[in-house]
């Protein structure tokens, strides 16, 4: 990263997306040098491309140059005014590649954000949508945001997608709250969903049992419903998968997933699931791997007081360090990690980062 006058420059095409709600929230030009320069297919992806489309939908004024080779984007960015927009996402990448920025972007837009995404719902490489809509909405109410649904209107699995998503978000605000999370929440139920397209209804009842007796021992109440899709709605290829959630009284989740791919057999999948929330649970302090990156972006543009989340320490892995570089490139704002004094609480640090004092510019022109 350098800066070059009003202009950031950053080097390569990790965190694209990040870097991109960053600039619009904060209102500064970035460019982009150098992406997948070396490769035998150098510059964007198609999906990256599909990404810039859309942040061009919905926000005015936003300027966007792309070199000729694919390797620079230059980006200024305009105002957030949200709308009804219709996107058909890439198969390459789910919808959820699209929707978990949006999320960063839709509370502080001049309009009420209103969008239908079109594709593939779920992958194994990215967020997919029952993730989202089970734990990121939920972590986006901490900072006050209190109405944004997730709509799945049609399912869609690789390779040919079909799948249909609304995402709406009502709740407009001027600011995010501060956050203060520094006690290690203790989770009470779980509940999943496990899904199915184009294939038969026995497949999801099997991931349930499965991941039922792999769970047992916890003591949990556990509660996994079944997700038929039949007929059009089940878009145009078959496909399952599961998600689980552990959910605490407070209201803090923890997600994962995992998507069934050929030869996978569904009490593999249901079993592995069962396994890998109970490990995430034991390796997350406040907030999930999945809602780190969103939770940075809102502790940053929240009001100028100091916010703190208890993370786990194997939560410091390369991409948060990348996400917190990028964070004080744009907006200047530092992280501090505090190690707990307290010997049962070795393994967890306390994130503190002050609010930028960001305000909803797009609103106050409104």
């Amino acid at each position: 990263m350098s800066s070059n006058g009003s202009t950031i420059v950053f080097h390569g095409h990790r965190n694209l997306r990040l870097r991109l709600i960053l600039a619009t929230l904060s209102g500064k030009s970035v460019k982009i040098i150098k992406i997948r320069s070396n490769d035998l297919n150098p510059g964007l992806k198609d999906y990256e491309v599909s990404f810039l489309r859309l942040l061009e939908s919905v926000t005015n004024g936003s300027h966007i140059e792309i070199s000729y080779t694919g390797t620079t984007v230059i980006y200024r960015p305009g105002i957030i005014i949200g709308g009804e927009v219709t996107h058909n996402c890439p198969h390459s990448k789910p919808v959820g590649y699209f929707i978990v920025p949006m999320l960063m972007l839709a509370p502080f837009s001049k309009k009420k954000f209103s969008i239908l995404f079109k594709g593939v719902t779920n992958s194994d490489n990215e967020t997919g949508v029952d993730a989202i809509k089970w734990g990121l909405v939920p972590i986006m109410e901490k900072f006050g945001v209190r109405d944004c649904l997730l709509h799945i209107l049609k399912r869609g699995s690789l390779p040919d997608g079909g799948g249909e998503v609304h995402l709406i978000c009502n709740s407009l605000i001027p600011t995010a709250l501060t956050i203060h999370a520094t006690d290690v929440p203790k989770f009470s139920a779980i509940r999943g969903v496990a899904y199915c397209t184009r294939v038969s209804p026995s497949i999801a009842n099997r991931i349930i049992d499965a991941a039922r007796a792999a769970l047992k021992p916890t003591g949990c109440e556990v509660n996994i419903t079944a997700d038929v899709w039949r007929g059009e709605n089940s878009g145009k290829s078959p496909g399952f998968g599961l998600t689980l959630v552990a959910e605490s009284k407070r209201g803090w989740r923890i997600v994962v997933e995992n998507v069934g791919q050929a030869r996978t057999l569904p009490e593999d999948l249901g079993e592995l699931t069962a396994f890998q929330l109970m490990t995430e649970i034991t390796q997350s302090g406040a907030i999930g791997r999945y809602q780190l990156t969103m939770c940075l972006v809102f502790m940053v543009i929240g009001k100028e007081d100091i916010g703190r989340v208890k993370i786990h320490k194997s939560e410091m892995d390369d991409g948060l360090i990348h996400a917190l570089r990028d964070v004080k490139s744009v907006f200047g704002s530092e992280a501090y990690l505090t190690q707990d004094d307290d010997e049962e609480e070795d393994d967890f640090m306390t994130l503190s980062m002050k609010g930028s004092g960001f305000t909803n510019v797009s609103k106050k022109i409104a």
